[in-house]
């Protein structure tokens, strides 16, 4: 009758500990889904993180290592085109380095100031900078725009990829 026990406390323990995993899977996919707009959240990578550890709590029958290779496919490309979309945004008009550091100092800063903040901030450091950098205003205004526009066609690219990359996991799940 021991040995029995011993089991079944075995078989609680591991189903516990999946539980677990999978509730930290869900945790970090919702944390990700919601970095996609806070730019001082990894989004996409904590999305992947989670994708990952669902995956590992299921022992890899679901979701295997090609729709893994897939979704890590995606995420580096998400990140690539949302730092590269920023740049080319300011750089697209011209803007000097001061310009490029004031729109990632204000995209940080923005946090802090809500939903506003996080929409006008990069604008604002951009335009910051683009002064800083002896431009006139109405040159540091053409940079400002570029780099806001810039932040949210990035923004929008990495939003569109991860919400690819959940299509993905949840077909893999649904055929699994």
């Amino acid at each position: 009758m021991g040995r029995a026990r011993d089991a079944g406390d075995r078989h609680n323990a591991a189903m516990t500990l999946q539980i677990v995993l999978y509730v930290v899977a869900a945790l970090l996919i919702a944390i990700g889904i919601a970095g996609t707009i806070l730019p001082a959240l990894p989004g996409v990578p904590l999305v992947f993180a989670g994708m990952l550890v669902a995956a590992w709590a299921g022992d890899f029958a679901l979701i295997g290592w090609p729709t893994l290779v897939l979704l890590g496919v995606l995420t580096v490309l998400a990140v690539i085109v949302d730092f590269v979309a920023g740049i080319l945004g300011a750089k697209r008009v011209g803007a000097s380095g001061w310009a490029l550091f004031g729109a990632a100092a204000g995209t940080v800063i923005g946090l802090f100031f809500g939903l506003l903040g996080l929409l006008l901030g990069p604008f604002v450091g951009a335009l910051l900078g683009e002064l800083i950098a002896g431009s006139n205003l109405r040159r540091s205004t053409t940079v400002g725009i570029g780099a806001w526009l810039g932040f949210v066609f990035g923004t929008l690219a990495k939003i569109a990829l991860c919400f690819t990359m959940l299509g993905v996991f949840v077909f893999a799940l649904l055929i699994g």
